[in-house]
Protein backbone atom coordinates (compact mmCIF):
# COMPACT_ATOMS: atom_id res chain seq x y z
CA UNK A 1 0.00 0.00 0.00
CA UNK A 2 1.47 3.33 -0.98
CA UNK A 3 1.23 6.25 1.39
CA UNK A 4 0.21 9.66 0.06
CA UNK A 5 2.26 12.43 1.60
CA UNK A 6 0.48 15.70 2.19
CA UNK A 7 2.42 18.64 0.81
CA UNK A 8 2.72 21.44 3.34
CA UNK A 9 2.65 25.01 2.09
CA UNK A 10 5.87 27.00 2.09
CA UNK A 11 5.63 29.37 5.06
CA UNK A 12 7.70 31.97 3.24
CA UNK A 13 5.34 32.07 0.25
CA UNK A 14 2.65 34.65 0.92
CA UNK A 15 0.90 33.94 -2.38
CA UNK A 16 0.66 30.12 -2.62
CA UNK A 17 -0.89 28.31 -5.59
CA UNK A 18 -4.52 29.03 -6.42
CA UNK A 19 -5.66 25.59 -5.23
CA UNK A 20 -4.19 26.31 -1.79
CA UNK A 21 -5.82 29.74 -1.70
CA UNK A 22 -9.19 28.21 -2.54
CA UNK A 23 -8.81 25.78 0.36
CA UNK A 24 -7.80 28.58 2.72
CA UNK A 25 -10.69 30.79 1.56
CA UNK A 26 -13.12 28.12 2.67
CA UNK A 27 -11.71 28.33 6.20
CA UNK A 28 -11.35 32.13 6.32
CA UNK A 29 -14.93 32.65 5.14
CA UNK A 30 -16.20 30.22 7.79
CA UNK A 31 -14.31 32.23 10.42
CA UNK A 32 -15.60 35.54 9.10
CA UNK A 33 -19.21 34.34 8.93
CA UNK A 34 -19.07 33.76 12.68
CA UNK A 35 -17.94 37.36 13.28
CA UNK A 36 -20.11 39.15 10.73
CA UNK A 37 -22.96 39.65 13.26
CA UNK A 38 -20.62 41.85 15.31
CA UNK A 39 -20.36 44.23 12.37
CA UNK A 40 -24.03 44.04 11.51
CA UNK A 41 -24.99 44.91 15.09
CA UNK A 42 -23.54 48.37 14.47
CA UNK A 43 -24.12 48.75 10.74
CA UNK A 44 -27.03 46.51 9.72
CA UNK A 45 -27.51 48.24 6.37
CA UNK A 46 -23.87 48.02 5.26
CA UNK A 47 -23.59 45.05 2.91
CA UNK A 48 -19.89 45.38 2.05
CA UNK A 49 -18.56 42.68 4.43
CA UNK A 50 -21.25 40.24 3.30
CA UNK A 51 -20.48 41.06 -0.35
CA UNK A 52 -16.78 40.42 0.27
CA UNK A 53 -17.53 37.00 1.71
CA UNK A 54 -19.86 36.18 -1.17
CA UNK A 55 -17.16 37.21 -3.63
CA UNK A 56 -14.64 34.99 -1.85
CA UNK A 57 -17.05 32.07 -2.05
CA UNK A 58 -17.58 32.73 -5.76
CA UNK A 59 -13.78 32.68 -6.21
CA UNK A 60 -13.63 29.41 -4.31
CA UNK A 61 -16.14 27.91 -6.76
CA UNK A 62 -14.22 29.29 -9.75
CA UNK A 63 -16.97 31.79 -10.63
CA UNK A 64 -15.18 35.08 -9.93
CA UNK A 65 -11.76 36.42 -10.87
CA UNK A 66 -9.26 37.53 -8.27
CA UNK A 67 -9.44 41.21 -9.23
CA UNK A 68 -13.19 41.31 -8.59
CA UNK A 69 -12.69 39.70 -5.18
CA UNK A 70 -9.94 42.20 -4.32
CA UNK A 71 -12.31 45.08 -5.05
CA UNK A 72 -14.83 43.63 -2.61
CA UNK A 73 -12.09 43.15 -0.01
CA UNK A 74 -11.02 46.80 -0.40
CA UNK A 75 -14.64 47.91 0.02
CA UNK A 76 -14.91 45.77 3.13
CA UNK A 77 -11.88 47.51 4.66
CA UNK A 78 -13.53 50.85 3.87
CA UNK A 79 -16.53 49.63 5.86
CA UNK A 80 -14.19 48.81 8.74
CA UNK A 81 -12.81 52.36 8.67
CA UNK A 82 -16.35 53.73 8.92
CA UNK A 83 -17.34 51.54 11.88
CA UNK A 84 -16.85 52.82 15.41
CA UNK A 85 -17.07 49.97 17.89
CA UNK A 86 -13.89 47.87 18.08
CA UNK A 87 -15.89 44.66 17.61
CA UNK A 88 -17.49 45.97 14.41
CA UNK A 89 -14.17 47.22 13.08
CA UNK A 90 -12.42 43.92 13.79
CA UNK A 91 -15.26 41.86 12.32
CA UNK A 92 -15.16 43.86 9.09
CA UNK A 93 -11.38 43.45 8.98
CA UNK A 94 -11.74 39.68 9.34
CA UNK A 95 -14.20 39.68 6.44
CA UNK A 96 -11.84 41.77 4.31
CA UNK A 97 -8.85 39.57 5.12
CA UNK A 98 -10.92 36.44 4.41
CA UNK A 99 -11.74 37.71 0.92
CA UNK A 100 -8.19 38.93 0.32
CA UNK A 101 -6.92 35.34 0.65
CA UNK A 102 -8.16 34.83 -2.92
CA UNK A 103 -5.31 37.11 -4.00
CA UNK A 104 -2.69 36.34 -1.37
CA UNK A 105 -2.76 33.44 1.06
CA UNK A 106 -0.78 35.37 3.66
CA UNK A 107 -3.92 37.34 4.51
CA UNK A 108 -5.18 34.21 6.29
CA UNK A 109 -2.66 34.98 9.03
CA UNK A 110 -4.59 38.13 9.87
CA UNK A 111 -7.87 36.33 10.61
CA UNK A 112 -6.87 35.17 14.13
CA UNK A 113 -5.22 38.52 14.84
CA UNK A 114 -8.31 40.56 14.05
CA UNK A 115 -10.54 37.99 15.74
CA UNK A 116 -8.64 38.60 18.97
CA UNK A 117 -9.53 42.30 18.68
CA UNK A 118 -13.23 41.59 18.10
CA UNK A 119 -13.99 40.86 21.74
CA UNK A 120 -12.64 43.75 23.81
CA UNK A 121 -13.12 43.00 27.48
CA UNK A 122 -14.48 39.49 26.86
CA UNK A 123 -11.53 37.10 27.06
CA UNK A 124 -13.70 34.03 27.38
CA UNK A 125 -15.60 34.71 24.16
CA UNK A 126 -12.36 35.67 22.39
CA UNK A 127 -10.66 32.47 23.50
CA UNK A 128 -13.64 30.35 22.46
CA UNK A 129 -13.65 31.91 18.99
CA UNK A 130 -9.89 31.56 18.53
CA UNK A 131 -10.06 27.93 19.65
CA UNK A 132 -12.84 27.27 17.12
CA UNK A 133 -10.69 28.74 14.37
CA UNK A 134 -7.69 26.67 15.36
CA UNK A 135 -9.74 23.47 15.45
CA UNK A 136 -11.15 24.12 11.98
CA UNK A 137 -8.10 25.35 10.05
CA UNK A 138 -7.14 22.68 7.51
CA UNK A 139 -4.40 20.69 9.23
CA UNK A 140 -1.80 21.27 6.54
CA UNK A 141 -2.24 25.06 6.94
CA UNK A 142 -2.03 25.17 10.73
CA UNK A 143 1.66 26.06 10.83
CA UNK A 144 1.34 28.38 7.82
CA UNK A 145 -1.42 30.44 9.46
CA UNK A 146 -0.30 30.39 13.07
CA UNK A 147 3.48 30.17 12.94
CA UNK A 148 4.37 31.07 9.38
CA UNK A 149 5.40 34.67 9.74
Amino acid sequence: MSEVLEVLPDDADLTLPESDRRELVEWTVACAERLLPLFLAERPDDSRPREALEAAQAFMRGELAIDAVREKAFACHAAAREAHHPAAVAAARVCGQAAAVAHMAGHARQVPRYTAKAFPGDRVRRDVELAWQRRHVPARFDHYVYDGD
